[in-house]
């Protein structure tokens, strides 16, 4: 990434370029991007395409002021990590759910040095955890564990329920490819059946599902439907940073 490319970036998520890639810096960079880049999929949902190149995935953050689901923002938070001097490994995971574990690329996450950070998991861990640690991780947003599996892989539990299954192999952007087709494409894809966009904030969350606009902050929650067009447009804009045209509508995915 160059140097023009890496102050956008930073200014951004409203950073300064740290004076060492060290672990106080990580965390805040952690943090900042969960405040300021959204986790959402409106993509899908306006007939874009989702490439996973390291130019194509910092412009939509960087550029088109956008966020997009964890292949796209773990893969632009990755490059920005790179270029600030810190290692940086992209990961696969596969993600628990009611039938068990997910497709194989479900999911990517970051190994940066020994630290596992994921900005692109919807409600997750506020900050960075250290993936060679066996006890409990305490994080604004539950306890973490990390837990060796039988066969090598690392299983990520959050208030004591597994999240994801994380491969310790090292990836490419390449690789997760296929797993980014099907989530975009396939019936089965919780991401074509629904429509999200959610941010951390200060005091909690901001979500936009479709037109109803939730706020959480500690154990309150509120929840409005939004009206006309216009009011959703202005959500997006007013909550996300989000320019957008049109409202993006659920449509049926193309297998």
């Amino acid at each position: 990434m160059d140097e023009t490319r890496l102050k956008g970036y930073l200014a951004r998520i409203g950073a300064e370029r740290p004076a060492r890639p060290d672990a106080a810096a990580l965390r805040d960079l952690h943090l900042r991007h969960l405040r300021t880049v959204p986790f959402e999929n409106l993509a899908i949902h306006l007939s874009e395409d989702i490439v996973l190149d390291e130019d194509a995935l910092v412009a939509k953050v960087v550029d088109r002021r956008r966020g997009g689901f964890c292949y796209e923002l773990n893969g632009a938070f990755g490059a920005l990590l790179s270029g600030l001097g810190y290692d940086v490994t992209l990961l696969a995971a596969r993600v628990f759910g009611d039938d068990g574990l997910g497709i194989p690329y479900d999911h990517m996450a970051l190994r940066v040095g020994p630290w596992l950070a994921d900005v692109g998991f919807g409600s997750h861990s506020h900050h960075p955890l250290r993936i060679d640690e066996r006890g409990d991780q305490a994080d604004p947003a539950g306890v973490f564990r990390i837990v060796d599996t039988s066969d090598g892989d690392l299983d990520v539990l959050q208030n004591g329920r597994p999240v994801y299954r994380l491969e310790t192999r090292p990836r490419t952007l390449r690789d997760f490819v296929a797993g980014c087709w099907w989530h975009r494409t396939s019936p089965e894809s919780h991401f074509t059946r629904s429509l999200v966009c959610s941010m951390l904030t200060e005091t909690g969350r901001i979500t936009l599902s479709g037109r109803t606009l939730t706020r959480t902050a500690g154990e309150e929650r509120t929840k409005r439907e939004l009206g006309d067009d216009a009011e959703v447009l202005a959500a997006y804009r007013t909550h996300f940073g989000i320019e957008l045209d049109r409202v993006p509508e659920i449509r049926s995915p193309v297998s």
